[in-house]
């Protein structure tokens, strides 16, 4: 799982928008699906981490020479650390609902 911040998950005003017009603005869909492309990318990703670390875990166990245990506790660590960020993800995700919910009008 790559943690790395690509420029189509960073805001227009942080990477700068080129080729528009002063005044124009770029919809969300333009840009690269905004945040709900970018939550399902993310979610993917974890995903992957988790059935790859699954994967070499039962090679380890099947005593298979080409897996290494260092590669599966790597593999088992990323998957955790991605699952824990997306938890506090989800968990301020609610916050904030309950938050915005709660707000009078």
């Amino acid at each position: 799982m790559d943690l790395k911040l690509t420029p189509v998950a960073m805001p227009t005003s942080v990477r700068g928008v080129s080729g528009l017009q002063p005044g124009a603005s770029r919809s969300a869909s333009a840009v690269g699906g905004g945040f709900s492309s970018e939550l399902k990318n993310a979610l993917g990703a974890v995903s992957t981490a988790q059935i790859e670390s699954g994967r070499l875990q039962r090679e380890v166990q099947l005593e298979n020479p080409k897996v290494s245990l260092e590669e599966t506790m790597v593999a088992i660590q990323k998957a955790q650390i991605g699952f824990q960020a997306t938890l506090h993800v989800r968990n301020r995700m609610v916050q904030a609902y309950t938050d915005i919910m709660n707000m009078q009008v």
